[in-house]
This record gives C-alpha cells, sequence and structure tokens, in this order.
C-alpha cells in the first residue's frame, strides 16, 4: 500500500474507517478520555512495568521489590481516584451535551458555538469540556501520591510476605495499616453519582463553562486540542513524582535505605518519559496525519465525527506514553536509580 499525500488506498483501510467496534471504540474513548488513560495505565502498571523492572539487571533484589510494589499500588489507586472523580465529570458533560441549554448561559453557548451549528461540534466547546473531563487526574495526582506512598508497605507485605522493615508484623501494626483510611472511606457512607448528584454536578461544570477567564483561555488554545491530552498527561505525570518524592522521604513505614532508589527511580523515570514522549508522540502524529484526515473526510457528513476524532488525539498519545513510560523506562531508571542511590549514599559517608 502507498500513501500518497492524502490519497489512501481505501480497500485496505475501509474496513477500519468504517469498522462500527473501532467508531464505538473511539467515541467513548472521547466521552471517557480520563477513565480510558486510567485504565490503560492500570493494566500496564500491574503487568509490563513489574515485568520490566525484575528483569534489570545489577539491582539489589529489596529495590526492585519496592519498585514493583510501588508499580502496583500506584496503578490500582490512580485508577480507583479517577474513577471516583472523572466519572461524575464525563457524565455531567454528556448531559450537558444534550441539553446545553438547562446548564450553561445564552451568551457561553452564542461565544463557544463561534458559528458553528451546533455546540458539540465546536472545537472551542470540544477543546474546553475535554479539558474539564482529563484535569481530573491532575485534580487527583496529590491525593493519588500521598495514598500510593502511604499503601506501600501494605502491598509490600501482602506481595512479598514482609514488612517494610522486615519486621514481624504485630496485630497493632496490622491493625494501624487496616485504619490508616479509615475515617476516609468509611463503607456506610457511600455515594451515588446517579440522580441529584449527577445534575448537580453538571451545574457545577457548567459554572466553569460559564466563566468569561476558562472561556477566553479556551478560545485561545482550541485550536490545539489534538495536543490537549499529551500535556495533561505529562503535567499530571510531574506533579505526581514531585508529590511522592515529598512524601516518600517523609514516610516512617518505609524502610530509610530503599527510598533514595524508590524516588530516584520515579523521578527517571518521569523526567525521561516527558523528554521521549514529547518527541516521539510528535512523530507519530505526523506520520499519522494523513490517516486522520481520511479519517474526517469519510466521515464528514457524520455527526459524531467531532468525537471520532477526539478519540484518537487521546487515544494516541495515551498508547505511547504507556508504551515508553511502562515498557521501556523502567529498564533504564531502575538501573540508574540504583546506581545514584549508591554514589549519594557513599558520597554522604565520605
Amino acid at each position: 500500500m502507498k500513501i500518497n499525500g492524502n490519497n489512501l488506498n481505501s480497500q485496505s483501510f475501509g474496513s477500519i474507517y468504517n469498522n462500527k467496534a473501532v467508531l464505538k471504540g473511539l467515541e467513548k474513548i472521547s466521552e471517557h478520555g480520563a477513565s480510558f488513560i486510567a485504565g490503560t495505565s492500570l493494566a500496564m502498571a500491574s503487568i509490563v512495568r513489574p515485568a520490566a523492572i525484575a528483569l534489570t539487571p545489577d539491582v539489589k533484589k529489596e529495590n526492585k521489590e519496592y519498585a514493583i510494589t510501588n508499580s502496583i499500588t500506584s496503578g490500582l489507586i490512580k485508577f480507583a481516584m479517577v474513577e471516583a472523580v472523572a466519572l461524575p465529570v464525563e457524565n455531567a458533560i454528556k448531559k450537558i451535551d444534550k441539553n446545553p441549554s438547562e446548564f450553561l448561559s445564552k451568551k457561553t453557548i452564542n461565544t463557544l458555538k463561534a458559528g458553528a451549528k451546533d455546540l458539540t461540534k465546536s472545537n472551542n466547546y470540544k477543546f474546553a469540556s475535554q479539558l474539564l473531563k482529563l484535569s481530573t487526574g491532575l485534580i487527583t495526582a496529590i491525593p493519588k501520591s500521598i495514598m500510593t506512598v502511604a499503601l506501600i508497605p501494605v502491598f509490600m507485605d501482602f506481595l512479598f510476605n514482609k514488612t517494610s522493615k522486615n519486621k514481624i508484623k504485630t496485630p497493632q501494626h496490622e491493625n494501624k495499616y487496616n485504619n490508616i483510611f479509615s475515617n476516609d472511606f468509611n463503607t456506610n457512607n457511600k455515594t451515588s453519582f446517579k440522580g441529584s448528584l449527577s445534575n448537580y454536578t453538571a451545574k457545577g461544570i457548567g459554572k466553569i463553562l460559564n466563566n468569561d477567564s476558562f472561556q477566553k483561555f479556551a478560545i485561545k488554545h482550541s485550536s490545539n486540542n489534538q495536543d490537549i491530552a499529551r500535556n495533561m498527561t505529562i503535567a499530571t505525570d510531574a506533579l505526581l513524582s514531585l508529590s511522592f518524592a515529598h512524601r516518600t522521604f517523609k514516610n516512617k513505614e518505609i524502610a530509610s535505605q530503599r527510598k533514595k532508589p524508590l524516588v530516584y527511580n520515579n523521578l527517571i523515570s518521569t523526567g525521561i518519559s516527558i523528554s521521549a514522549g514529547y518527541g516521539i508522540d510528535k512523530i507519530i502524529k505526523n506520520s499519522t496525519k494523513n490517516i486522520t484526515e481520511k479519517f474526517a473526510q469519510i466521515h464528514k457528513n457524520n455527526p459524531k465525527l467531532g468525537k471520532y476524532i477526539d478519540g484518537i488525539n487521546i487515544l494516541r498519545p495515551t498508547l505511547i506514553f504507556a508504551a515508553v513510560y511502562y515498557g521501556i523506562i523502567p529498564f533504564i531508571s531502575t538501573y540508574l536509580a540504583e546506581r545514584a542511590a549508591e554514589k549519594t549514599t557513599k558520597e554522604k559517608k565520605q
């Protein structure tokens, strides 16, 4: 198959462009972008990254165990927290999509439409709503890092049958872990994301969209909507790593000799993924530009075209960063973290 400009072999790609499962998947990714990103991260953090860490040579077994535990714990907590926040936001925006006049002022609708036939087809509104959906990951970054660090000792006990300081676990020690978040996660206080709460969330989202400053920001940056998923992912990862480092050094339940390798591993992983991810994403985006344009051409009369394109723009960077961050970087970061920790320890003794 040859690709010349915007000309593609329709017979070869027709089944992909018009495949119902593909179209439905892109639509769902557009509507639930934060959930898709969190779900992808969970799968990669639970399987791919631990395998990469385990295969890294010349690294102490204990440091590998901590790195693996951090990967699995952070993946689980990220998914749980993003779902707890993202789902209400995503469902609220779907309500606004169906009935914008109920939640948005007439002025806001006219401003964001900017001449488009329908609000949901406006680039300004698509950027604004997608920004709100994906920002849930950034909002939960610090709470996630706090919970991850607090639960690493618990998961160490579960995964490797040892406590963080290699002590025999006492009933008091066990009870302390069981009650870490008892005040915040009382099973008797269940919250429903349906009915009145969903309407309340939609009204809250509507107030943000009605804000003049937010509208100006959305209009100014709407032309870069294809980069929003990548940029939000990078911002979230950076905040997570900094918060994780701070909380790890303060946590008394993590063995002191394991803190530096754990923190260095996290910081190096994030640093490499951000620098490498930007370059790789740019290359992939340029190489798939023709495919995206062909996709838009085939579905130009489809009212869901905007969602399909948004889905592609979320899918591309998510898979790229997942492959780089969870599959490739752990080999490098785990090894470098070990060397960095050894070096700083020797310098401190001298």
